[in-house]
Order: C-alpha cells, then sequence, then structure tokens
C-alpha cells in the first residue's frame, strides 16, 4: 500500500464525531458523547445558551447539525413563526431554521454530505462558526415575534437594523 492510499483510507476510518469532540474540547465547551454517533454540547452565546448536536449518519454518509435554543413557540404564535421563518431561511446561504412542532423549539440544522470520510476540521469550524452567527443574528427576530407580539415583517426588520459603534 502506498503512503497516500494508507493515508487516505486512515481518513476513511476516522469517525467524524472524533473530529467534533476536538473541535469542542478545543473550546473548552462542556459537552456529552452518546455513542459512537452522538455528541452534545452546551455554548453561550449574547442572547442565548445553545445546544449544539452532531449526529453521524451511516446510511446517507453524512454529519446532520443542530444548534437550539431555548425559545418555545407558543401555540397561538406559531402561524406567525412559519411565516418568520420563511423570511429569515431567505437570508441565510447555509443552512436553515425549523421549529419541532411538538414543542415549538426553534432549530438552526446543516448537514454536511461526509463521501470521503470525515471534513477538514476548518470546514467544520466554518459550520459550527455559521451556526452559532445566525442563531445570534436572528434570535432578536424570534424574540420579538413570539413574545414582543410583532408580525414576522416587523420582527425581521427590527432584527436586520445593523448597528454601528458602541453605546
Amino acid at each position: 500500500m502506498s503512503l497516500r492510499r494508507h493515508i487516505e483510507s486512515s481518513r476513511e476510518d476516522d469517525n467524524a464525531l472524533d473530529l467534533v469532540e476536538r473541535l469542542v474540547s478545543q473550546n473548552e465547551w462542556p459537552f456529552e458523547r452518546q455513542g459512537d454517533d452522538e455528541l452534545v454540547c452546551g455554548v453561550g452565546g449574547h442572547w442565548a445558551e445553545y445546544q449544539l448536536w452532531f449526529s453521524r449518519r451511516a446510511e446517507g454518509n453524512a454529519l446532520q447539525f443542530s444548534c437550539a435554543f431555548d425559545l418555545r413557540t407558543p401555540t397561538a404564535r406559531r402561524r406567525d413563526l412559519h411565516s418568520l421563518l420563511v423570511l429569515v431561511n431567505e437570508k441565510l446561504w447555509l443552512g436553515h431554521f425549523d421549529m419541532w412542532e411538538d414543542d415549538g423549539l426553534i432549530v438552526y440544522r446543516h448537514t454536511m454530505l461526509l463521501p470521503e470520510g470525515p471534513p477538514p476540521m476548518r470546514a467544520l469550524e466554518q459550520v459550527v462558526e455559521n451556526a452559532l452567527s445566525e442563531c445570534e443574528r436572528f434570535y432578536p427576530a424570534f424574540q420579538f415575534a413570539i413574545w414582543g407580539g410583532k408580525g414576522p415583517k416587523e420582527a425581521i426588520a427590527a432584527a436586520m437594523i445593523e448597528t454601528a459603534g458602541e453605546a
């Protein structure tokens, strides 16, 4: 076996969640490994505590990633929230927001296909950074819609205002 083939085959044998575990350990985020195919960790943000969930899916050779925050949508506000999700998702270039129907929990989701083994560490870092950034960016819109009683267009407009400098 050539050195190149050996490197490629050892990379294919790596579990993508081992790479995720290295990433969360390097960031000193508390995590729990739930078997070979699932890892959950917590990350503090400006607006909320985020729960990151990673799951390796062998049947699709993919890594599923979700980022949830504890902002549950009351049944009476779910119609407006669905409309807001459409507006928010139009502004994303990677991943999407969803709402779990059972409990109204808002979740950012992204799936990475892994046709040749685990992704490079930098690709994984970028997916996590993007998810946390988008959660922070749109949390106020969800908050305005759910608890502020704002309509979807008003909620997203308020959240999209860019501030300059610091007060």
